[in-house]
């Protein structure tokens, strides 16, 4: 058995919201390797559901699932109010933007926000305004901005990210990757190498993905010039978890990824034991010797972000640790 995560590594992160607004359904899909449709059979939670989840080795995400019928919200807010609502690192709110007493849902968020203040006064608040999916196409940024603002104005001062969400597309994807972004510990670090393996693998682009769920931890992007999909990596988030599902349907399991095309050449390859990279070359890249550069800088980068996830200190990056392409 794995030897259980140090004290400061642990972070408690309260996932609540209105009965059937989608919390149980996003977490499935995030953590448990659900696809969207097949979340129409998951019943609606009971009480406090607790999970632990690893991510990226030290790390463990203590992932309190809420439910949110009318008796247990009283229940937390009462006779649990010390227990739920203490040491929490994070509350993700789940909002359902079809609900008719929004109101009253305003009502039950602020109680809970006066909750976190008497406990947990530093902790970050993220409100996923979900099921955007069900709201027409040119509606949807205007609701969510006033959502967004009615939710602001009833968090007393605390910090709040708003996030318009959806099981169907790569929003939830976006939305739980800054989440997780902001507990992960040694980012500067972490960045730092993979600032410097891309500069020296001459790459245009280097994403970083937690190898469980395949959010995205961190990204470099070299090109200045703007790139025409903004959301591209949580869309490949999106498709690549699809397809490492495929994959476990077909007795199969997902190691890497290589495609080659006229103006660009794309690698996703094992990185630690808790991730997976992605390499993005540019036009003439990915041919041959280049191909094989490539792949084996990937491999000589291992070592040092294995490293890097071992220890709990501050890392300088080392110079060197890739192969320069040949000129």
């Amino acid at each position: 058995m794995d030897a259980p995560p140090s004290k400061g590594r642990k972070k408690k992160v309260l996932l609540m919201g209105k009965s059937g607004s989608g919390k149980s359904s996003m977490r499935s899909i995030v953590f448990s390797n659900y696809v969207a449709k097949d979340t129409r059979r998951l019943g609606a939670t009971i009480d406090v559901e607790h999970s632990h989840v690893r991510f990226l080795g030290n790390l463990t995400l203590n992932l309190w699932d809420c439910g949110g019928q009318d008796a247990f919200m009283e229940n937390y807010l009462a006779t649990q109010r010390d227990h739920i609502f203490r040491s929490v690192e994070v509350l993700i709110y789940v909002f359902d933007i079809e609900s008719r007493e929004f109101a009253r849902d305003l009502l039950t968020y602020s109680s809970i926000i006066d909750a976190l203040v008497e406990n947990s006064p530093e902790a970050r608040v993220f409100c996923l305004v979900h099921k955007m999916d069900l709201v027409q196409a040119e509606l949807r940024g205007r609701l969510f901005e006033e959502r967004a603002a009615a939710l602001t104005s009833k968090s007393r001062g605390m910090c709040v990210t708003p996030f318009a969400t959806s099981i169907w597309d790569e929003t939830l994807y976006r939305a739980w990757a800054r989440i997780v972004y902001t507990l992960i510990p040694n980012l500067p670090a972490l960045e730092a190498h993979l600032a410097r393996f891309a500069e020296l693998a001459e790459a245009e682009e280097v994403v970083l993905f937690e190898r469980t769920t395949f959010l995205v931890i961190s990204h470099v992007t070299r090109s200045r010039r703007p790139h025409p999909v903004p959301d591209r990596f949580e869309k490949i988030s999106n498709i690549v978890k699809q397809f490492k599902q495929s994959c476990t349907k077909m007795a199969s399991n997902f190691c890497a990824f290589e495609l080659r095309a006229m103006g660009f050449a794309a690698y996703i390859d094992v990185l630690t034991p808790n991730t997976y990279i992605l390499v993005v070359m540019g036009p003439g890249d990915g041919r041959g010797g280049e191909s094989a550069t490539t792949l084996g800088n990937i491999a000589v980068a291992r070592r040092h972000f294995e490293k890097l996830e071992r220890e709990s200190g501050s890392v300088v990056p080392r110079e060197g640790g890739a192969v320069k392409r040949g000129g």
